[in-house]
């Protein structure tokens, strides 16, 4: 195994999974604001694998869930993105997924869920988000595919025949939710019957977030589990962090997200990194980009000392 690559980019330019446009100029974006640039200062060494080609989308059979929105398309890269997830994670070092909306996690955590397996490791997941994405191609009334990962991870019914088949679902107590606070009705319910660890934005305001975090970070330590995890712009404020069309007021303060990303660091867990939902074209002067370049320096190790 070479390990001599601390940090992998992958650009995923998925942006069928919702119909606000813009998220395929994230990679770029993401490049432009110096991703790359901020991880070498911190003395590691990144390979940057370009971005991954469009798969040809195959046509699966009709789904009774009229609105679904690019169904063939997105499934296609959910594949196309999990073969290419766990090829990457056998070079060992850190992949760092550049997205594109969050329905590319479909195929990230899927790659990484199957290279965890090979290794004798379970996979522990940590979701940075205002949303749960828990519906399913049957439940969602969007049809916005980024909508549905996790049920997809996790085995919910009603995705086979159309994505490719999730051999290794997630069990639902190595998921934890962070940031959460747009819920609608049908994913309450299925929420309410899941062991997720789920820490929404008021248990955030009446409790902080440093001892919940901590102990979800305890729990992947003891079962030696790698930790992959997934920042959906959203989990952030939309004053900080303008540059998503799913914006939800009173998400996460610059200082609380840099905190979330040093404790993470701390725990010497982490495994592989999703960046999703950056909209370009709704950013101003590039502020989220950067804002996500200076989080992910955190989530290395860079600390705010070490900033100016």
């Amino acid at each position: 195994m070479n390990t001599a690559v601390d940090c992998h980019l992958l650009g995923l330019r998925l942006h069928q999974g919702a119909r606000q446009r813009g998220t395929i100029m994230g990679p770029e974006a993401l490049r432009t604001a110096g991703l790359e640039v901020a991880l070498r200062e911190l003395g590691l060494a990144c390979r940057d694998w370009g971005n991954l080609a469009e798969p040809e989308a195959q046509q699966t059979r009709h789904h009774l869930n009229p609105g679904l929105y690019c169904l063939d398309q997105v499934a296609a890269w959910t594949g196309a993105i999990a073969r290419k997830a766990e090829e990457i994670a056998g070079h060992g070092g850190v992949p760092v997924f550049m997205g594109g909306d969050h329905a590319l996690s479909a195929g990230s955590v899927a790659g990484m869920q199957m290279a965890a397996v090979d290794a004798g490791r379970p996979l522990f997941v940590l979701w940075l988000d205002a949303h749960s994405d828990f519906h399913t191609l049957d439940t969602t009334a969007s049809g916005n595919l980024h909508g549905t990962p996790l049920a997809y991870l996790t085995g919910k019914p009603g995705f086979d025949d159309y994505f490719p088949p999730m051999v290794h679902p997630l069990p639902l107590e190595q998921i934890g939710i962070l940031g959460l606070r747009s819920v609608d009705r049908e994913e309450r319910q299925a929420l309410a019957r899941t062991d997720m660890w789920i820490h929404d934005m008021r248990a955030i305001d009446e409790h902080g977030l440093v001892r919940p975090l901590k102990a979800f970070l305890e729990r992947v330590a003891r079962a030696g589990g790698w930790l992959h995890v997934s920042l959906d712009v959203d989990f952030l404020d939309p004053a900080i962090a303008p540059a998503v069309g799913t914006t939800v007021p009173g998400g996460a303060t610059q200082r609380e997200a840099h905190l979330v990303m040093e404790l993470i660091h701390e725990s010497g867990l982490l495994r592989s990194l999703d960046l999703v939902e950056l909209n370009p074209f709704l950013d101003r002067d590039g502020m989220t980009a950067r804002l996500l370049v200076d989080l992910t320096a955190s989530l290395f190790g860079r600390r705010i000392t070490d900033a100016a």
